[in-house]
């Protein structure tokens, strides 16, 4: 049946918008502070068999883990009644669609109008507990998946709409922090049940067959758009390369390659040649790439219609099993965001020079994620803090880079608000500010990174962190600095300071400080060039000292 232009357009803005609504509900709904205040999750809808139709705010980094959950549980599942209604399915499985590491749970749910399969709803959220060897479900050193963390490999959370208790329970005996991991568990059921029922009303209201043209006219709508886009880029292969410092273990570095073909009408990215994986934590499947790829592929496409399947047909991602960036079982990949940000810096890194109007300098390109656990001195519960740390981005022809954001995995995060932060956790906020580090200078300076100390306040807490962008610092543009590094410090009674760059569960006493670094992005354009005006002004405002004004721009300040 024919559908008139009006009321498709209609049902096409309803799917984009059930996905703004499920981020709402699973914002509301759950219980840890890296979901509702950090908002480390996503949540999107599919068609049937698995093309992505919408995906709400939340973290850039599952742009391709919705979608590629759905293909692979359909794999699982390939019998006629396999899947059913009231059915939940879980997953965390790191080598299959959907994945990243154990932390990041899956959770989809099938819709179905009148016995037939119209599409998923689908949560992807970060529990801050999923077991394994240490608190916070992530640690540098673990040699195989086994160590980190309980594994779901597709399986039927509720099935006929009736939970798998023993399921439930399994996961209740094996975290830390059952509570709260239950609860963020059936808050993600929640917030894809609510996508669900958004689908259902709108087959109620307009009929199957409308909502299911609708449904093909929004992927085809993001192919038509992303096209023309892709048809004004300069066309050729660019090439690049950089480092990830080490996996965890004293090992390293590792090279990250890409060669980018663009022709009017596809681009392939092509990272033959980066090392293999590696016996570290510093590994990230063949999702996780797919998912960096599409990132830069939208940032230099067009950014301003909703990310869906469509928008994805003219991308090719081509990588050898087996490396850091398409690690197989049971590579250890709890530390997968580090080598996937790398696989999107060097892809941005190659197309940068070609296109400085859509792609500034290097940023600090890390998550810096941080797990800080410990008894509350309060109530001597233990309590496991995590949380991405923000930095420096690149400046760019004509503007300073920004600072204090979140890396490009990132997207819609946010920081842990103090009063909470100090309330939930058994840690105090001493100093949160932009540091003068060296590094960034430019006609267009680099955006500035962070200084955040943490005093304990419990009797002894135990610092994980992981960084890159730790020895090899961020680029700079036509002339412009490179930026400064990620590292974390501990100062000690004692006066010493320790830095570490990896490290897990190490002791913090009561009154001790964490320090954490993060790096200043990558300057654009030759310093003796900059304006007199910003520079006394970045003096003024303590981003620039008088000694470095002197050194790096020539300037007595």
């Amino acid at each position: 049946m024919t559908t008139d232009i009006f009321t498709t357009e209609i049902i096409k803005d309803s799917l984009v918008a059930l996905g703004e609504e499920m981020f709402l509900a699973m914002i509301r709904t759950s219980m840890s502070p890296i979901i509702y205040e950090t908002t480390d999750f996503a949540v999107g809808a599919t068609d049937a068999e698995g093309n992505l139709l919408a995906q709400g705010n939340g973290v850039t980094a599952f742009l391709a883990t919705l979608d590629t959950a759905v293909q692979s549980c359909l794999q699982h599942y390939p019998n006629p009644g396999d899947v059913s209604p009231g059915d939940v399915f879980i997953t965390n499985s790191p080598y299959e669609g959907g994945g990243t590491h154990l932390s990041d749970v899956v959770i989809l749910v099938p819709v179905f109008s009148a016995e037939k399969l119209i599409g998923w709803t689908v949560n992807k959220a970060h529990w801050t507990e999923v077991g394994g060897a240490q608190p916070g479900s992530v640690s540098t050193n673990a040699t195989d998946i086994f160590q980190e963390g309980l594994h779901f490999r597709f399986l039927k959370l509720y099935e006929g709409g009736k939970i798998n208790q023993s399921l439930v329970s399994l996961i209740r005996d094996n975290v830390r922090l059952p509570d709260s991991t239950l609860g963020d568990m059936h808050a993600g059921v929640a917030a894809a049940r609510v996508g669900a029922k958004r689908m259902l009303e709108l087959t109620e209201k307009y009929g199957l067959d409308p909502v299911l043209n609708a449904m093909q006219e929004l992927l085809d709508y993001g192919e038509r758009m992303t096209l023309a886009e892709l048809e004004m880029l300069p066309q050729g292969v660019f090439e690049a390369e950089d480092i990830v410092e080490e996996d965890g273990l004293g090992n390293g570095p590792f090279t990250v390659r890409v060669k980018v073909t663009i022709s009017e009408d596809r681009m392939i990215a092509d990272y033959t040649g980066t090392d293999a994986q590696v016996t570290g934590p510093i590994n990230c499947s063949y999702t996780g790439l797919v998912t960096g790829a599409r990132c830069i592929f939208k940032a230099v496409t067009n950014t301003e219609i909703p990310a869906n399947g469509g928008c994805f047909r003219m991308l090719d991602v081509v990588c050898p099993d087996g490396t850091i960036i398409s690690a197989q079982s049971p590579a250890p990949v709890s530390l997968y965001y580090e080598p996937l940000i790398a696989a999107i810096d060097v892809m941005w890194k190659a197309l940068a020079p070609v296109m400085p109007e859509k792609l500034p300098a290097g940023h600090m390109r890390s998550v810096g994620a941080t797990f800080i656990s410990g008894l509350h001195p309060d109530t001597g519960d233990l309590f496991v803090m995590g949380e991405p740390l923000v930095g420096g981005w690149g400046a760019s022809a004509g503007l300073d880079g920004d600072s204090g954001q979140f890396c490009c995995a990132n997207g819609e995060t946010f920081n842990i608000p103090t009063e909470l932060f100090e309330s939930r956790y058994g840690l105090r906020l001493d100093q949160y500010a932009f540091h003068n580090e060296d590094g960034g200078a430019g006609k267009y300076r680099g955006g500035k990174g962070i200084v955040l100390d943490y005093r304990v306040t419990s009797e002894e807490a135990y610092l994980t962190y992981a960084a890159s962008r730790t020895v090899s610092r961020p680029w700079g543009m036509e002339g412009g600095q490179e930026g400064s590094n990620n590292y974390a410090l501990i100062l000690r009674h004692d006066g010493s300071c320790e830095r570490h760059h990896m490290c897990t569960s190490v002791p913090v006493k009561k009154g001790e400080v964490i320090r954490l670094m993060t790096g200043t992005g990558g300057g654009h354009g030759d310093p003796a060039q900059r304006d007199p005006a910003k520079l006394a002004e970045d003096v003024k405002n303590g981003f620039v000292t008088p000694d470095q004004a002197e050194r790096d721009y020539g300037v007595r300040a």
